[in-house]
């Protein structure tokens, strides 16, 4: 069976062989040497017409049909393109079938190199502190990023005692705090292999709290008092590293294995002053100035899964943050108020979300995250105030490319228990080198 190529070469030879029958037809006639049984010259240009026209259709039925097959083409390009990439972002090892065409081509001379830097897929909207997308190797991605979370909270103390339910006798304390944190970072994620990847983050810190308290003890001067502490300065420094588990083929999912360090670099809440809290004008506890970090060493080993679907990516987690006591020592706060070793309650959370591609340049996502943190330990022993916390928020992500190296990510959180932030946004500006 003849292809495309051949056609036209086969439809030319017919051409020249009855153009040479013609030619020597007339020639003959001419010399008066034509043959008893000669085709009539007549009949032959009526077959040549016909042929020719014959010979003009195929060729622009042929020239459909090579349009045709080169949308086809250029489609499947792009779509082999795009799925090259996405592959690479996600770390999963390349087509061998497109490697190999690729670099033949590239041998052989030809114009066109199978390249994926133009056609790069966008990151899914960042929404968790630990990305799920790892590092091809040799990349280095810088991302200054910026955090705003707000709080705010109501409470009532009592200091005294009740001889009856409605009857108290001693001093009422009520607050009303709002708390503002901003945190600017800046992280360096290097991709050792394209199955690890190594990261350092350095962050600054911000904090404000705003105390509005008013101590009533049942006399009629008892008024408001406002109490505005703030800190700032180097926060705690974290480094860590991603392993991609599997080699996942087709749209099977592919597991990401994490581990990170938390350093105490910051200002932790035992070296700040306080007010006296055992002076009747200082009721309460105040800090002086507010610390940027926790005070404890953590470590956090982690395991997330990413499901890559058309036109949605599903992604998820589960962590456990181990908090290392430390021993304190010193008094802290009022006088009297010695403290010993701190074993900090660790934590367990999970998180699950979902991406979806909105055009060739943004993505929306949407997940939920949700912790557990256990009691604190004081000397080995829970204090009476101690209880375990649980956080959840809602986040909302967009991201944006702004071109083939650079993306904007903005995420939106929204707390749905009293002890997480009400509001958290955070801006993130990764750039590939």
């Amino acid at each position: 069976m003849m292809n495309a190529d051949q056609m036209p070469k086969l439809a030319n030879k017919v051409l020249a062989v009855a153009l040479a029958a013609a030619v020597f037809s007339q020639t003959a006639l001419a010399a008066g040497v034509v043959p008893a049984d000669a085709p009539d010259l007549a009949a032959i240009k009526l077959q040549l017409e016909e042929q020719s026209r014959a010979l003009a259709e195929q060729q622009r039925q042929l020239a459909a049909d090579l349009k045709k097959l080169e949308n086809h083409k250029r489609a499947l390009d792009d779509s082999q393109h795009r799925l090259e990439a996405l592959r690479m972002q996600l770390g999963m090892a390349p087509d061998e079938r497109r490697v190999v065409s690729s670099d033949l081509e590239g041998l052989s001379g030809g114009q066109s190199v199978v390249t994926t830097e133009g056609t790069r897929s966008i990151d899914v909207g960042t929404l968790f502190a630990q990305p799920t997308i790892l590092t091809p190797k040799g990349t280095t991605v810088f991302e200054p990023s910026l955090q705003y979370a707000f709080s705010s909270s109501d409470r009532v103390s009592i200091v005294g005692y009740s001889i009856l339910p409605a009857l108290v006798i001693g001093l009422i304390d009520v607050r009303s705090v709002n708390r503002s944190t901003w945190i600017a970072a800046g992280t360096v994620r290097y991709g050792l292999t394209n199955r690890l990847e190594v990261e350092a983050k350095l962050p600054f810190v911000y904090r404000n709290d705003d105390t509005i308290s008013r101590p009533i003890d049942l006399a009629p001067s008892a008024t408001e008092r406002l109490f505005s502490a703030d800190g700032y300065g180097l926060g705690d420094i974290e480094l860590a590293a991603r392993y991609q588990l599997n080699l996942p083929k087709a749209n099977d999912p592919f597991y990401v294995a994490g581990l990170r360090l938390k350093t105490r670099t910051g200002t932790d809440p035992f070296e700040v002053e306080y007010l006296d809290a055992s002076s009747p004008e200082n009721f309460g506890t105040f800090q002086k100035e507010l610390p940027t970090g926790s005070g404890f060493y953590s470590l956090q080993p982690s395991l997330s899964a990413v499901l890559p679907t058309d036109p949605a990516v599903f992604f998820g987690g589960i962590n456990y943050l181990w908090n290392i006591k430390r021993d304190v020592n010193k008094n802290v706060g009022a006088p009297g108020s010695f403290i010993g070793e701190v074993d900090p309650g660790d934590s367990i959370g999970f998180n699950l979300g979902m991406g979806l591609s909105l055009n060739e340049r943004s993505a929306f996502s949407l997940g939920y995250e949700h912790t557990w943190i256990g009691k604190t330990k004081v000397d080995d022993t829970s204090p009476d105030t101690a209880r375990s916390t649980q956080l959840a928020s809602l986040l909302v992500g967009y991201s944006y490319r702004l071109n083939k190296t650079t993306n904007f990510n903005l995420s939106i959180g929204a707390g749905l228990t009293e002890d997480t932030p009400d509001t958290q946004v955070t801006v993130r500006l990764p750039i590939r080198f």
